[in-house]
């Protein structure tokens, strides 16, 4: 068998049903919104969307970089640690007098060194993916603890403070980033050969391996990926609250992984796609700021989420059920 009919043969999903799924999300999106724009005043005020453009710009970041991961059948529990580690990263670079551009070089490449890891871990010392990006989770914060002392680094550099304020046709800075995240990675993950051997290794890395595809080079691929995309967070994330702080960022790893199933993103590998993460970002970060409008008790957010993650998975088991 060769390369591409082992790729062409992956089960993908099915274009047909990942737009319609995707045009559900929409809807469901658009529901929430008019929703919630009917039950406060606040709702559709500019300052409140641009916040919940903002505050969903960087999970959906996460949510395109830890989806790569989960086609694979992986998982990466380490991307909210990386965004902290990171924001510490470029704080201390700039205020060094490291120039901004290449400080910004410089934390991206410490994502991709951080994603390399963990592929190393699993390809050559066969460790379970949970296990070595848990491990990186609770060394990174510790190393960015050491390294701040356990306080935080104040950032003066004006033009990357003002960049996450910054508006362009009347919407968010932040919000642009992720377009400039999703159009390559939608390329990548849908219209290249090695986002078929993303979707090839998570079906069946071993019939992927015997019909040629590098196996072990993909893995690398997609978690330097997951990590570059933790680490461009990073960088927005200082950009926007102006310091570096190892501590931030707790528990977005959970929103990421949360955003890419909602999106359709299935956790037994080989069926996601680059828009339904997206769409799930927002749409978690719309119940959360319709939550906050409402005074609801922030703990019945996370048994919310919680939840749509447990019946989207289940889902997705009576799915797989099915297509055998």
């Amino acid at each position: 068998m060769s390369i591409e009919t082992a790729t062409e043969t992956a089960p993908a999903p099915k274009r047909g049903m990942s737009i319609l799924f995707g045009l559900t999300l929409l809807g469901l999106l658009l529901f929430l919104w008019v929703l919630l724009g009917l039950s406060t005043n606040s709702f559709w005020t500019a300052n409140n969307i641009s916040n919940l453009l903002r505050q969903g710009a960087m999970t959906a970041i996460l949510a395109v970089g830890q989806t790569f991961v989960i086609i694979t059948a992986g998982i990466d529990l380490s991307v909210g640690a990386v965004v902290g580690f990171t924001s510490v990263t470029i704080a201390w670079l700039l205020t060094h007098g490291v120039p901004l551009w290449p400080a910004m070089f410089l934390t991206l490449l410490v994502g991709v060194l951080i994603g390399a890891f963990h592929a190393f871990g699993i390809v050559r010392m066969g460790l379970p993916a949970f296990i070595i990006t848990l491990a990186t989770l609770t060394s990174l914060r510790g190393i960015g603890l050491l390294i701040t002392n356990g306080s935080t680094i104040s950032i003066s550099n004006d033009a990357f403070t003002d960049f996450s304020r910054a508006d362009f046709l009347g919407i968010p800075s932040l919000f642009w980033m992720v377009l400039v995240v999703a159009i390559p990675a939608y390329i990548f993950l849908h219209l290249s050969r090695w986002g078929r051997y993303l979707f090839a290794v998570g079906s069946n890395s071993e019939a992927a391996r015997l019909s040629g595809v590098n196996v072990n080079r993909t893995i690398y691929l997609a978690y330097i990926l997951s990590s570059t995309c933790a680490a461009f967070v990073g960088i927005l994330l200082a950009s926007r609250i102006g310091i570096g702080n190892a501590t931030q960022a707790e528990g977005w790893e959970l929103q990421a992984i949360a955003s890419s199933v909602i999106g359709g993103t299935s956790l037994f590998g080989a069926v996601g796609s680059v828009h339904g993460p997206l769409l799930g970002a927002f749409i978690l970060a719309t119940i959360n700021n319709g939550a906050n409008l409402l005074n609801v008790n922030s703990f019945w957010q996370r048994i919310i989420t919680g939840a749509l993650i447990i019946v989207i998975v289940y889902f997705d088991q009576l799915r797989r059920r099915g297509s055998r």
